[in-house]
């Protein structure tokens, strides 16, 4: 656990950013700052939930236990949110939280939260631009999942991975092959296929974890078309 000024803190949200003084004076003595590595649980589904999880730096799968298996919800970059809605909707996780690089975690209680939006509507704003745009990107992807064959939908998530993760054409990829493909509802001898596929037509080049996308024009396309 490590100790911070959330006033001076360089990733703080949108929505701390509106906060006053005496807010910040507040969040800072009802919140704590966690480290955590690469595959450490960070929340786990039916657990009780008292703190507001905010994602301060790294990368984490959002993933929940179906019926038969788990699943790979989403991914979150920091700085983001990513325990709003068990907040607001239950007190009990409905789904877990893991590390896939190592991450730092702010745990913000979850009744001084609730309070900060019941007041202040400068934040209730920024939190709610957030679930908005959160929510558009899920159903956006759920739809592309339900209509692209296997080759679309493992080019959309490296375009993803380049553009809204890393911010570069080459990266290490934070997931294994099996997690890939349970995000993107498929086997995982299938994305193997369609990974080779695309190193043997120079779309993209692999090396243990890390991927250079080649050719984006051809890789998008893919992507867009199915």
């Amino acid at each position: 656990m490590t100790n911070h000024n959330c006033k001076t803190c360089p990733f703080k949200s949108s929505a701390t950013k509106v906060l006053s003084d005496d807010e910040f004076e507040i969040l800072d003595k009802n919140r704590a700052m966690v480290t955590f590595k690469k595959g450490d649980l960070i929340f786990k589904q039916g657990a009780l939930s008292t703190n507001v999880a905010y994602l301060r730096t790294g990368i984490v799968k959002i993933h929940m236990q179906g019926p038969s298996k788990e699943k790979i919800l989403r991914i979150v970059k920091a700085p983001s949110y990513f325990g709003i809605p068990t907040t607001f909707g239950n007190k009990i996780n409905k789904y877990s939280a893991t590390a896939i690089e190592e991450t730092t975690v702010c745990f913000i209680d979850s009744n001084l939260f609730r309070n900060f939006i019941f007041k202040n509507g400068k934040f209730a704003y920024e939190i709610i631009v957030e679930l908005c745009e959160n929510e558009l990107q899920d159903y956006e992807r759920y739809a592309n999942q339900s209509q692209k064959q296997v080759p679309g939908m493992v080019a959309e998530r490296l375009i993803c991975m380049s553009d809204n993760i890393f911010n570069s054409n080459h990266f290490n990829f934070p997931l294994t092959q099996s997690e890939l493909a349970d995000l993107v509802g498929t086997s995982r001898e299938s994305v193997s296929r369609v990974l080779s596929d695309f190193s043997s037509n120079k779309l993209i080049e692999f090396k243990g974890k890390e991927i250079t996308i080649l050719n984006r024009d051809v890789l998008e396309q893919i992507s867009e078309k199915g």
